[in-house]
């Protein structure tokens, strides 16, 4: 009867495995066997030619790749979810505290909150580009009018304002999802727990040291993670919002791919970068596994 099971639980998974086989292994290794030739889009006919690790050598040795890969690891990956992790436990606090909830106003703001969330990213970047515009936006007029400048900033053109200003964009439009998730968590930990460390004269600093922050300790490791899973690969925000301009400024290794595959034409070398970019990947999703299982034995062993 158990073998019976396990038989009918193995093949119940086969059409499981076989998605899992045509939209990833595949691909995968179809990607990994172009990234040894020099593949070229315009010639596609002809093949490619098969010249070994030239490309990851070419790659990895690039004075442009370095900059990609800062741009990738540095700005894009750790600046934004940092920033989205800090903003996010701000606004989880401030939603779930007592004011809002005395005032009456949580639906509102959770309302309010979702708003971003819901937006497409295409049209929170068509909306954000015409509010940084120099010329008609609303931003410069804004600051203008503050008399903070005297003339109006290319925001999305110039190098010092333009990784902060895609960082704008990302954390405008993903952020209720962080903030949600943390008030999720805050609405967890048990109230008599706080009301107890009150009473025996626990100040604000030491609640959030000692009993909040332990609290949210797993959901913020777990959406730091997956927000460096969503941001490491992201494509939109960057192409979309500057093109990976001015020039090459703010190009990362998703615009990378694409415009070493598509505009330049290198397929084999595109493909070698996207071969590594799904290795750094998968050193990550490996690091968040082991984390999910530790986790899960810990919680086995408390049961």
């Amino acid at each position: 009867m158990h073998a019976n099971v396990k038989g009918f639980v193995a093949f119940a998974l086969v059409p499981a495995f076989f998605f899992l086989g045509a939209f990833y292994v595949y691909p995968f290794v179809f990607n990994l066997d172009i990234s040894a030739t020099d593949l070229d889009i315009f010639q596609l006919r002809d093949g490619g030619r098969w010249i070994g690790l030239e490309n990851y050598i070419e790659l990895l040795t690039s004075p442009g790749f370095r900059r990609v890969m800062f741009n990738t690891v540095i700005w894009l990956t750790v600046v934004g979810v940092t920033v989205r992790i800090v903003l996010g436990l701000a606004l989880a606090f401030l939603l779930d505290s007592r004011t809002i909830r005395a005032w009456r106003l949580s639906t509102l703001t959770r309302i309010l909150l979702i708003v971003p969330w819901a937006t497409p990213p295409v049209v929170a970047i068509v909306v954000w580009r015409w509010i940084l515009d120099p010329r008609v936006g609303a931003a410069n007029q804004f600051l203008m009018w503050l008399g903070f400048i005297d003339q109006p900033i290319p925001f999305l053109a110039d190098a010092n304002w333009v990784w902060p200003s895609i960082i704008l964009i990302i954390t405008w439009n993903t952020l209720p999802l962080v903030t949600l998730t943390f008030m999720a968590s805050l609405q967890s930990l048990p109230g008599e727990l706080v009301e107890a460390a009150e009473i025996d004269g626990a100040s604000r600093t030491q609640l959030l040291r000692y009993i909040y922050l332990p609290h949210l300790k797993p959901a913020i490791i777990v959406m730091a993670m997956m927000s460096t899973f969503w941001t490491f690969n992201n494509f939109i925000y960057v192409w979309l919002t500057t093109g990976a301009g001015p020039g090459t400024f703010t190009n990362v290794m998703a615009t990378e791919i694409y415009i070493k595959g598509f505009i330049d034409g290198r397929l084999g070398y595109s493909a070698a970068a996207g071969v590594v970019m799904a290795m750094i990947m998968t050193a990550f999703g490996m690091i968040y596994l082991r984390y999910v299982a530790a986790r899960a034995l810990v919680e086995e062993e408390d049961r």
